[in-house]
């Protein structure tokens, strides 16, 4: 069995990822970044450690990663609630690093399904398209009339806060046209960064903050919309 350097072959965070609760997460889409798979696992609980495998030349995701939870009982509910998981064309494949160390205690396989169940629901919600990482992030729950009304100055506003989380392309604010009819998009602001590392910030970073007394959903737009002009949700 080959040792792998864990602290010198990829992009750690927390304490080292050892231990019999370590989790081996392979079938990762090589362009997901540190942070989005973070947010992935993390939806079962908080992580003591996290390790995102990187090619030592180029910099690039191998993926694959290991990671272990603060709580050693989430081990094998995050292992039955994220295995098989869709994502793209990628299939997660999520287990033990050392397999048959632990297993389950059959008085926890009943309540361990439903959670897995109810995890699996949760994690295909929010990787089904609009979800899927892209370079396009759309805001919603947070234009108002008065911002349509002031429309230079909010796009101004909205191009220096898209800006702190990567290299912004354009920003796209649709306003309401009266001699065209109903205008598709109108109430939401589309975010294009240069790259998926930029929206991937903007989108945690913005989704769920409250604005005005709302609070604001932020998802991944399709970028073949985009590119046509078709803000239609």
């Amino acid at each position: 069995m080959v040792a792998v350097e864990l602290s010198t072959t990829g992009s750690t965070t927390g304490d080292l990822v050892e231990g019999p609760d370590r989790i081996f997460v392979g079938g990762l889409p090589h362009y997901f970044t540190d942070a989005q798979i973070r947010e992935i696992l993390e939806c079962l609980g908080p992580l003591r450690g996290f390790n995102l495998l990187k090619d030592r030349q180029t910099g690039d995701s191998k993926g694959y990663a290991f990671c272990v939870y603060q709580d050693p009982s989430v081990t094998d509910i995050a292992c039955a609630a994220l295995n098989g998981i869709k994502i793209g064309d990628k299939t997660l494949a999520v287990r033990r690093a050392m397999q048959g160390t632990i297993q389950p205690k059959p008085e926890q396989e009943e309540v361990l399904q439903q959670i897995a169940q109810q995890q699996i629901a949760l994690q295909r919600l929010m990787l089904e398209p609009g979800g899927i990482p892209t370079k396009i992030v759309c805001l919603s729950q947070l234009v108002t009339i008065d911002n349509l009304r002031n429309y230079e100055e909010y796009a101004d506003i909205m191009r220096q806060e898209g800006g702190k989380f990567g290299n912004l392309v354009n920003v796209v604010i649709p306003r309401p046209n009266p001699d065209h009819g109903p205008t598709p998009g109108v109430g939401n602001v589309f975010l294009e960064y240069a790259d998926v590392d930029g929206s991937s910030k903007a989108r945690l970073e913005m989704n769920g903050r409250i604005v005005g007394g709302y609070q604001v959903v932020a998802v991944y737009y399709p970028e073949d919309k985009y590119a046509q002009g078709d803000y239609e949700d």
